[in-house]
């Protein structure tokens, strides 16, 4: 992936489809779905649907996104790097929904929304969904709106109990049914909240995948390489990341603990089933109105998997609505087979998303095939721009609007061998990155440089920052260039590395449910916020 920076250039986009036959457009991004969380690229869960749309269309292997949640949205709405765009205010961009509804196109939007204002503030002429970065998925919370307006979350939807999942095809359809009956092509943009903690599914749906993960994380792992291996996803010469010294082996675990573990992420598998189930629904719509053919279909996530420990009412079972689990860095490796890291972090783990395109009247290469050719959610811009004949605008009302930093997919979807990006760069708070062809610099918690060549070591096993220490110079030189003159970093963001790596702790245990344990483990969280309180570092800004 070399991936961008024409930070300061427009970027001239060719459009090389007639209005007449523009596609439609339906984009779905799942919410911190691991790199290997579905089954076309490794996992054991049951994801049917979205393995159809794989075998029938195209793979990418190094698609990249921001590793956070809003951060990727930001970058996937306007084609630029987050803060550039200015952050969750999108400032200083635009959004596809603006571009596309000028261009002619009906937009909707479902879904996570996790920014300022609204999106029919920014275009969408059409919303369902909650406004907040996670909500309940039964009983919802006070952000979900409707084209603008509140809306209460009913106890039933359309004759079954609510559940977030369900609720955003339900409304993705009635989308469609209005943007057909215009007569106009139209983007639809799908932002499911699934498989994003708390891990909440009906009891049927977790029932499914009862014993399924007693085999623990070790061993579910190595399975999940093999398969990407055999599958010809992954070429063998990226080895398997070993589990790191924060996650315990399965096999050290007790009876009781290992049950925890497995019951947890029985309830993430299912939530990512009933999102496969939503995502069939969508294309049964698509087809039952006879638009499937020439429909664009990009599936993606915002981060990888995600290691936080955040379980809060976990005696309560996971369908009950008052329950509230996580599952931490344990499990979140696994989601990210093969590589290291997580949601957050800009190595591979954190930052490498599946990307599945499906377009039976635009794609040219093999069904089924993978490309290799590296991508990133702010090619979604551009991409769209080429295959819809839009325009990218230099202003939109009273914003001033950064050139674009993506480029086109359309050769990659076409079969051809696009022109790469000569730099892509990467921040999440105190965690960095930057690629130059096979190049990758990176930063843990500001922790020092490291360096990988990651045509040889995609998984980041061999760090070659000593023996070529020039290189390190001139590619920090290149990211801190583009923190400040492009992405606009603060002084706090632009702050050097430091000399070391920096410690990383992800996993704390909270299998242990006495009550005793309970109240001892209450008294210490109480003291802990009390000095927290005091300390002169809790009170920085």
């Amino acid at each position: 992936m070399r991936l961008l920076v024409l930070a300061l250039l427009p970027l001239v986009v060719t459009c090389s489809a007639p209005a007449a036959e523009r596609p439609n457009i339906v984009l779905i991004m799942a919410d911190d779905l691991g790199f290997s969380d579905i089954g076309c690229y490794g996992s054991e869960i049951n994801t049917p649907h979205l393995d159809a749309l794989a075998a029938g269309g195209l793979r990418f292997t190094q698609f990249y996104n921001t590793a956070k949640c809003h951060s990727s949205r930001v970058s996937l709405l306007t084609g630029l790097y987050c803060d550039q765009a200015g952050g969750a205010r999108l400032s200083r961009g635009t959004t596809i929904a603006e571009v596309l509804g000028r261009a002619g196109y009906f937009t909707a939007m479902v879904g996570k929304w996790h920014l300022d204002q609204q999106p029919t503030d920014f275009g969408f002429q059409r919303y369902w969904g909650h406004l907040s970065g996670a909500t309940n998925f039964f009983t919802g919370d006070n952000t979900f709106r409707l084209n603008g307006k509140k809306w209460q979350v009913p106890v039933t939807l359309n004759g079954r109990p609510f559940y977030t999942t369900h609720a955003v095809s339900d409304f993705a359809l009635k989308f469609l049914d209005e943007a057909t009956a215009a007569g106009n092509p139209f983007l639809l943009y799908v932002a499911f909240n699934a498989p994003h903690y708390p891990l909440q599914a009906p009891e049927q749906a977790v029932r499914k995948y009862d014993g399924r993960y007693d085999r623990g994380w070790d061993q579910l792992r190595r399975e999940r390489h093999r398969r990407q291996i055999e599958s010809g996803l992954l070429p063998a010469r990226w080895k398997l990341s070993p589990r790191p010294p924060h996650i315990p082996a399965w096999n050290s675990l007790d009876e009781k603990q290992r049950q925890w573990e497995a019951d947890r992420m029985e309830v993430f598998a299912a939530m990512v089933d009933l999102l496969d189930q939503n995502v069939g629904r969508l294309v049964a719509g698509l087809k039952q109105k006879g638009i499937f053919d020439n429909t664009l279909i990009l599936f993606c996530s915002d981060n990888g998997a995600c290691p936080f420990e955040r379980t809060r009412g976990r005696y309560k079972k996971p369908w009950d609505p008052r329950s509230y689990w996580t599952y931490d860095a344990s499990w979140a490796h696994v989601g990210n087979t093969p590589f290291r890291l997580y949601k957050q972090n800009q190595h591979e783990g954190g930052i490498s998303s599946p990307l599945i395109a499906h377009w039976p009247k635009g794609l040219k290469p093999q069904p089924g095939s993978v490309t290799r050719q590296p991508g990133h959610l702010v090619d979604l811009m551009a991409t769209f721009v080429d295959v819809t004949a839009a325009e990218y605008p230099r202003r939109i009302g009273t914003r001033q609007i950064d050139p674009l930093q993506g480029r086109s997919l359309l050769p990659v979807l076409r079969g051809a061998t696009r022109q790469p990006h000569p730099t892509l760069y990467f921040h999440f708070g105190t965690d960095r990155a930057l690629r130059q062809g096979p190049w990758k610099l990176v930063s843990a918690k500001r922790g020092r440089w490291e360096l990988y060549n990651l045509d040889a070591d995609r998984t980041e096993l061999h760090d070659l920052s000593a023996q070529q220490p020039k290189r390190v110079a001139s590619m920090s030189g290149e990211w801190f260039r583009i923190a400040r003159d492009v992405d606009r970093l603060g002084r706090r963001g632009l702050a050097p590395v430091r000399e070391r790596l920096s410690p990383l702790n992800f996993r704390r245990d909270t299998s242990s449910g006495s009550a005793a344990t309970r109240k001892a483990n209450k008294k210490k969280r109480k003291a802990r916020k009390k000095t927290d309180k005091k300390s002169p570092e809790r009170q920085r800004p």
